[in-house]
């Protein structure tokens, strides 16, 4: 083990010396830098999202395997048609393109495809395949520059077709009222043959969400959802998103929590073997990362993650309480060498479950090193 990390550091340092002769060249796409032809439009806009890395992978039994893995890969569009029509598409290169069963008839490897219209100087409207408006930093973060997602984001569904409404309503506060399909597949899909439940009629999420800037300094992402997941069991969806920024130090502060009448994570339905998902399940997760730039190029990190699995009423044969607790450590260094956000990295990730009693299931812990890149290239 000790060998391996010593190769993994090594390598992340010749990365980075290597990084010091590249060009400082800002604000030109990947086409202006090739042709030498300005792009002089905002109307098309093409980006590559990627995340990739040598991953080394650790168990409770030591050192497990090691992998060269594209984390991330997403094609992106956008751009302003004139001054109040705008579109976005994005699209994972790297799962499945399949969905012709889907109720909106869209591929889940598609995360947004729609249009926004401004309505004024205050009212704003997004139209298509998006992302829900749920609160939280790491939520709203690009997924590229998340090394490890929580529990409770790893497993939730989160692009879904429909509109959002936007409302600014004082500068650097913004309020969001969002409608989306519950569902991408169809109900059994999702949940399989549960007991005393029907299909929804209307299998909606609704969802109020504030952004709020103040002075650059604080800043929230806090939302409440409720999603009709059949007729008469609802999810209950809250969110609240806090980050703080002083000079090179930010930080962030999420705490979200899931009361789910029918187990849309379906975490310990599949705790337990999987099947029809349990009825009555809670979920919480506490979510905190702190930034450091301590020079120009250089960034370190850590980041802390506690989360709960619950059941609010028995089911079936599984009694009411909390049956695991879930640790997450991360800690890392971030180098730039260039002003865009092209970094490259070496980064621990840990994580350890802890079972009650009544789950009868034994503790474990997993461990990864990986060294790697993340950017968001533009490419015209």
């Amino acid at each position: 083990m000790k060998k391996l990390l010593t190769l993994l550091i090594i390598a992340f340092c010749v990365i980075g010396a290597n990084a010091q002769s590249l060009s400082t060249t800002q604000g030109k796409s990947l086409y202006e830098e090739l042709s030498g032809v300005k792009k002089k439009t905002d109307k098309f806009n093409l980006y590559m999202n990627m995340n990739g890395s040598f991953d080394a992978m650790f168990n409770d039994n030591g050192f497990d395997y090691g992998k060269f893995n594209m984390r991330q890969l997403r094609i992106e569009a956008k751009g302003n048609v004139n001054e109040w029509l705008s579109y976005r598409w994005r699209q994972r290169l790297n799962r499945p393109n399949n969905g012709g069963d889907n109720i909106d008839n869209l591929p889940t490897s598609i995360d947004i495809a729609g249009i926004g219209v401004k309505l004024g100087d205050k009212f704003s409207l997004f139209a298509g395949k998006q992302c829900a408006a749920y609160g939280g930093f790491e939520f709203d973060a690009n997924p590229i520059e998340i090394y490890e997602y929580s529990d409770m984001i790893e497993y939730m569904s989160n692009f879904m077709t429909g509109i959002n409404i936007g409302y600014d309503f004082m500068p650097g506060q913004q309020l969001n009222f969002q409608i989306l399909n519950s569902l991408n597949g169809d109900f059994y899909s999702m949940y399989g043959v549960v007991p005393n439940a029907t299909p929804s009629k209307l299998p909606l999420v609704y969802t109020l969400n504030w952004n709020g800037n103040f002075s650059n300094v604080y800043k929230t992402r806090w939302s409440a959802s409720i999603m009709s997941e059949a007729e008469g069991k609802n999810l209950y969806y809250f969110a609240l998103g806090n980050e703080l920024t002083f000079g090179k130090f930010n930080m962030y502060l999420d705490f979200m929590y899931s009361n789910d009448n029918i187990d849309r994570g379906r975490i310990l339905t599949d705790m337990f073997g999987g099947g029809p998902s349990l009825e009555n399940t809670a979920y919480m997760s506490i979510v905190t990362k702190l930034n450091y730039r301590f020079a120009d190029k250089w960034n370190v990190f850590v980041k802390g993650m506690y989360e709960t699995a619950s059941l609010t009423e028995k089911s079936l044969l599984l009694e009411e309480g909390k049956y695991r607790t879930s640790l997450g450590y991360l800690g890392g260094i971030e180098y730039y060498p260039m002003e865009s956000n092209l970094h490259f990295f070496l980064t621990y990730v840990g994580r350890h479950y802890m079972y009650e009693e009544i789950a009868n299931k034994p503790d474990y812990s997993t461990n990864r090193v990986s060294v790697g890149f993340i950017y968001q290239l533009p490419m015209f």
